[in-house]
């Protein structure tokens, strides 16, 4: 969701943003905090300002809403009701519902209508695809559907709206469907491209020439998504070398959590401004935010293979256990050719040879039934008041500890104040800014000071360190 101001006009029964040069009379405007709640109360968006194409934003809400927002945005409900996403995060149809209509101002429904109908839109402007494939690749059952809803938020039906599109939307590539995906502020990309890179797990994913690629599987068709810098201030491009775009929405959603393209860092900048360790980093790249996870299980199984070895050493075992348990694909790509298997096909492969210790074996098998089973919802959002928690759940788990159970809730559960203190490249990072070796504890006490924003403190860290290894 948008969570800007946006001013909706009683008299036009259009909203706009709020620098639009539109200028209505005071007493006929109305604020709200989201395009799906200016939407859910009656308003299309204008035309002129295109309030619609804004970067979308993590709301402040109750934990089991923000969930629920998660799970949407992962296209639970193109395939679910209502009543079935409330019981995923705990709660009743009705409870749901209300807690949805107090905090982001519409019904869970109306929240992924309003997702696909956005979506569409950019597809009609930016693509040449018929208008039958944007119905399928929006998330939308029918042609029929799509052009109904499509009519109620923007006024105009697709075809219409094709028509009226501006000049430069369009998007040309020499290859596959290319699309813009808005981001928060600035997003150093070549910086997140760069922290993925050492971390890319083989034959899945690649990065090269500030671009990361990795192979997908869309509706049971393999292909390759390749990620980069659009060339404006504002958007990354995303191109998708598929044989079908249905359901592609899903996939630009995994785009924006991996590059974590929602979340606004301006308030930990604000914050570690006058830092005398993180200061200096801080001002040298002000849009820096710590990457997501383009697949939670992926992400997890990386960060837990990495326990105690270089991160090389991970990537290695990563690739192996990835051709040992995942999907072969043949794409005509050399670097590409495997797809990274579910949480149920570790729990019950063969791990032994991949270069795990007998105990690490048991640590993946373990995390890979816990997730397989549902113990550990790995769509939860970290929530201010529940760090302890979410480490206790982890570190519960034989074999995994601190370090990981925090980088897991930085990296998959978005908590902002997660913090892997033993990790060695942020000690590293620590030590030169302060001139002395740093301990755990040390690291630990000096980032005391950083709350609540401790994971944007370990990303700057990070990169700090990445950026002295490429010198």
């Amino acid at each position: 969701m948008t969570t800007i101001g946006l001013q909706a006009v009683t008299t036009t029964g259009i909203y706009c943003r709020a620098d639009c040069v539109a200028r209505p009379h005071p007493e006929h405007v109305r604020s709200y905090p989201s395009t799906v709640a200016a939407e859910a109360a009656g308003y299309r968006p204008c035309l002129r300002c295109r309030p619609d194409r804004l970067p979308e934003r993590s709301a402040d809400v109750p934990a089991a809403v923000a969930h629920a927002l998660v799970l949407i945005s992962d296209g639970h409900l193109d395939s679910a009701n209502e009543t079935d996403l409330a019981a995923r995060v705990g709660y009743s149809g009705r409870q749901l519902r209300r807690l949805f209509q107090d905090h982001v101002g519409a019904t869970p429904d109306f929240v992924a209508r309003s997702r696909r109908a956005h979506f569409a839109r950019r597809l009609l402007d930016e693509t040449e695809l018929s208008i039958g494939d944007v119905a399928f690749a929006s998330g939308f059952a029918s042609v029929r559907q799509m052009n109904r809803v499509v009519k109620d938020v923007f006024g105009f039906a697709p075809t219409a709206l094709r028509e009226r599109r501006r000049q430069g939307d369009l998007l040309a590539t020499d290859g596959g469907l290319a699309l813009r995906v808005p981001h928060q502020g600035d997003l150093p990309v070549a910086a997140i491209t760069g922290y993925l890179a050492s971390r890319a797990i083989p034959g899945v994913e690649a990065v090269g020439d500030g671009r990361y690629r990795r192979t997908i599987l869309t509706c049971g068709h393999p292909g390759v998504v390749d990620i980069g810098s659009a060339g404006d201030p504002g958007h990354l491009e995303v191109v998708a070398h598929l044989p079908t775009f249905a359901g592609i929405i899903d996939e630009v959603g995994r785009v924006r959590s991996l590059f974590a393209t929602d979340e606004d860092p301006a308030a930990g900048v604000a914050h570690f401004d006058s830092d005398p360790v993180l200061g200096p980093m801080v001002a040298d790249r002000p849009g820096l935010r710590l990457p997501g996870a383009w697949d939670r299980f992926e992400t997890v199984l990386r960060i837990v293979l990495g326990q105690q070895v270089s991160v090389a050493a991970a990537s290695t075992v990563a690739g192996r256990l990835a051709q040992r348990c995942g999907s072969r694909i043949d794409i005509g790509e050399a670097e590409l050719h495997t797809v990274f298997p579910g949480a149920e096909a570790v729990a019950e492969a063969d791990l032994s040879g991949l270069g795990l210790t007998t105990r690490r074996e048991a640590t993946v098998r373990r995390v890979a039934q816990a997730v397989a089973g549902d113990e550990i919802q790995l769509s939860r959002r970290g929530e201010p008041g529940d760090l302890d928690e979410i480490i206790g759940e982890w570190c519960a788990l034989p074999g995994v500890g601190p370090w990981t159970a925090h980088l897991v809730a930085a990296r998959v559960h978005r908590h902002g104040d997660a913090f892997p203190a033993s990790d060695l490249g942020l000690r590293r990072a620590a030590g030169r800014a302060l001139g002395h070796d740093v301990t755990t504890d040390e690291l630990s006490a000096l980032a005391e000071r950083w709350r609540p924003h401790r994971a944007l403190a370990a990303a700057h860290l990070w990169f700090s360190e990445h950026r002295r290894e490429d010198t």
